[in-house]
């Protein structure tokens, strides 16, 4: 088995330095209080209102900190890519990089292997394949994958909390910045089953992964769809490999959520697919998480690794 993707649009060295892909992202330190960031970004972007945005806020600021907050996310869910000022910049990475050292960070280094947490599994390297609950945005590993559209610009569904807007609210307005970039010299929509990386920003994360799952129109899955299901997490687990600094990964429950994938159905193809090519490719990562946030994903992830 080759390191390259399978029949991509656009290669990863044909975009990889327009986005400065190798260079470390270094966030604006936390020096002044998040209140004062926070107003100050929310006076940016209502400066910067289209009118169609301007229906959606309807000149309402809340007045207590929480309400701000959400205003904020909302605004930068609808901002469409384009030119930010420096001072912008600084702000919002000020004021994620605060609510970071807020949040509860879990390191992927601290997880049991499957090898030991279900001793009785049927996978060919259980040593390599972990399983993790909780909010992938609040995750220390070297990439983390993203669930995106073909647009590859990230959820514009004001406070939508599939994994495409949680990621990119997260991460923080630069982060579509890129994907615009390479989107545009792709000149295309990305095909279902491809994959594309970016610098994580403002995430614990220092990569993301963004790859387009099938979406599920009835109740019917084909073998096509299937073989698109697989190739997202081919195609991750290729372009991490390509990365010399990505030794761990972790994948959430692609297409499962609007896009309609059964779960059971999902989570085989998902642990399938990642054994069969960590057998094939055993030197290139050393974890490769399944992060579920359901209850009821957790299960199913369970049962598969229970044999």
């Amino acid at each position: 088995m080759t390191n390259e993707l399978p029949n991509p649009l656009l290669s990863l060295s044909g975009y990889s330095e327009t986005i400065k892909l190798h260079e470390r992202y270094t966030p604006e330190s936390v020096t002044i209080s998040s209140e004062k960031e926070l107003n100050d970004i929310i006076d940016f972007l209502l400066n910067q209102l289209t009118p169609k945005e301007e229906l959606y806020h309807q000149n309402q600021i809340p007045v207590d900190y929480d309400g701000k907050r959400k205003l904020l996310r909302a605004l930068l869910n609808i901002r469409p890519p384009g030119k930010m000022k420096e001072e912008f910049i600084k702000n919002m990475d000020s004021l994620l990089q605060h609510e970071l050292t807020k949040k509860i960070l879990f390191n992927c280094h601290d997880l049991l292997p499957v090898s030991k947490k279900f001793p009785d599994n049927r996978l060919k390297r259980p040593d390599l394949i972990f399983l993790w609950k909780g909010d992938i945005t609040s995750l220390r590993v070297d990439a983390i994958v993203n669930a995106a559209n073909d647009r590859m610009l990230g959820c514009f569904q004001p406070l939508h909390n599939c994994i495409d807007n949680v990621i990119h609210s997260a991460a923080g307005p630069l982060l579509r910045e890129d994907c615009k970039t390479f989107m545009d010299i792709q000149g295309k929509r990305e095909d279902t089953g491809d994959a594309k990386i970016t610098r994580a920003y403002n995430l614990p994360s220092r990569y993301v992964i963004h790859t387009v799952g099938p979406i599920i129109m009835g109740d019917r899955v084909s073998d096509r769809q299937k073989e698109e299901l697989a190739s997202c997490y081919k195609s991750s687990l290729i372009l991490a490999s390509a990365i010399k600094d990505i030794k761990s990964i972790a994948f959430p429950c692609i297409s499962t959520g609007v896009f309609n994938f059964p779960g059971a159905l999902a989570a085989e193809i998902a642990i399938e697919t990642a054994d069969n090519w960590l057998d094939t490719n055993p030197h290139h990562l050393t974890h490769v998480i399944f992060n579920v946030f359901l209850e009821e994903d957790l299960h199913l992830y369970e049962r598969i690794f229970r044999g």
